[in-house]
């Protein structure tokens, strides 16, 4: 880890982590982008096939299934800073071998990311932390935590991060849940999604 809270700083330290095993398969390190000084950002799982790719956040399906759900709250993209737990594509290789299918991180994985999750909150200083899906909310809030006990909540950072800023934090499921859930059950997960962005939007305060 750099000794820096500039995101170009520890956006190019990140390229050459090694901190897990993931980098050895991954094309790329994808790092957090958006505005720097955001006063909401969101927190996915890790980056898919095609943000590993590109090396840029939420660019495949999920990431325009959340563009949707973001438009449907109010809410500009533009205006966010976007990242992940984890920094690597983590899959598996279809039978035939031409496929790369995901696989959720473990929680050694996570652990060893956090410190490039916790070093882009210090930098932004987001007033408000959407963290989408259960990885996500358990890379900061813990193992033990129940995304689905704490949706429409209004959460605060643990012991653990250790901020000298005190981001106001919810929960929501993560974008990819929907596309893969049954298809008569994706147009009221979907509203929910935008139910509980909608609520996060409603928590922010205007910078002075």
């Amino acid at each position: 880890m750099p000794d820096s809270q500039d995101l170009d700083a520890l956006a190019e330290a990140s390229h050459r982590c090694k901190g897990c095993d993931l980098y050895l398969n991954a094309k790329q390190t994808v790092f957090g982008a958006g505005t720097p000084h955001a006063d909401m950002m969101l927190v996915g799982e890790q980056p898919g096939d095609q943000e590993d790719k590109a090396g840029a956040p939420f660019v495949g399906p999920a990431g325009k299934l959340l563009d949707r759900a973001l438009a449907a709250a109010g809410v500009e993209r533009e205006r966010l800073y976007v990242t992940n737990a984890v920094k690597h594509f983590k899959f598996t290789l279809s039978e035939r071998g031409k496929r790369r299918i995901h696989k959720t991180p473990s929680r050694t994985e996570v652990v060893a990311c956090r410190p490039w999750l916790f070093a882009e909150m210090v930098s932004v200083e987001p007033d408000v932390i959407v963290l989408l899906g259960a990885t996500a909310a358990k890379s900061l809030m813990g193992s033990d935590f129940r995304l689905t006990q704490h949706r429409g909540e209004v959460l605060h950072s643990p012991e653990i991060a250790n901020f000298d800023f005190d981001p106001r934090l919810t929960v929501t499921v993560h974008p990819s849940s929907v596309l893969r859930g049954p298809p008569e059950d994706r147009e009221k997960a979907f509203d929910g999604l935008v139910s509980d962005l909608r609520f996060a939007a409603g928590l922010l305060t205007h910078r002075t």
